[in-house]
């Protein structure tokens, strides 16, 4: 899924030990088996009761596990979200996402800290 991306690599993980790529593929797999622990619909559903707390989603273009379709579907239902997504990105991000999450970072800490 990762190496399909413009930057991915087919062998992304293989750096890892054994015991943590292990571990990263249960906490993934249990993760989607149980839907993250969320009845279904529930976080579009309820995304409303956010308003008031801004959010900013950045989504890869090409992220396969988690597709844009999804995060256009969030920022619609949550008022106050701003979406970007990033045309040469997938899962992994790129340096132009890394950009975006870093700006809304730095405009949160303002915000918060000021």
């Amino acid at each position: 899924m990762l190496s399909l991306e413009p930057d991915g690599a087919a062998d992304v993980y293989s750096g890892r030990p054994s015991a943590a790529r292990t571990a990263l593929v249960w906490i993934c797999a249990r993760s989607f088996a149980h839907g993250a622990w969320l009845e279904e619909g529930a976080l579009l559903r309820d995304a409303g009761r956010l308003a008031g707390i801004p959010g900013v989603l950045v989504q890869g273009r090409f992220d396969l596990g988690g597709p844009p379709d999804t995060a256009w579907d969030l920022a619609r239902a949550w008022p106050d979200a701003r979406l970007h997504i990033v045309a040469g990105a997938g899962h992994l991000g790129s340096d132009e996402a890394r950009a975006h999450v870093r700006a809304a970072l730095d405009h949160f800490a303002t915000a918060v800290f000021a």
